[in-house]
């Protein structure tokens, strides 16, 4: 017979309303990024105007690329990769974003 609780694995950790907005967010910069990355969009301009008026993006926050300028590259990646080592592979920050947080670079100057 089945037994539930022996093929699921449990995350010891408390689900917070925050931590429930970063799980989300995060995936969703790290798309953004992907599509810069692979040259889906041509710029993060594009992507902030399309995230913004397309996707209904937080206008306060700029877009997603605006956001991790704010909010800092490096702290991104050290969300995802903590968020990462939590739950799997699918927080894993994009080469684009590994590299600027090395490079302390930005997408906007």
């Amino acid at each position: 017979m089945f037994n539930a609780t022996e093929n699921l694995t449990f995350i010891s950790h408390q689900t917070t309303m925050e931590n429930i907005q970063w799980r989300t967010g995060l995936r969703f910069l790290n798309e953004a990024a992907r599509c810069l990355e692979e040259q889906i969009i041509t710029s993060p301009t594009d992507g902030d105007i399309g995230a913004v008026f397309g996707l209904g993006f937080p206008p306060m926050k700029g877009g997603p690329f605006r956001f991790i300028d704010t909010y800092g590259v490096s702290n991104i990646v050290d969300l995802m990769n903590k968020h990462r080592n939590t739950y799997d592979e699918r927080f894993a920050p994009t080469q684009l974003l590994v590299d600027m947080a090395k490079d302390n670079k930005k997408f906007y100057s």
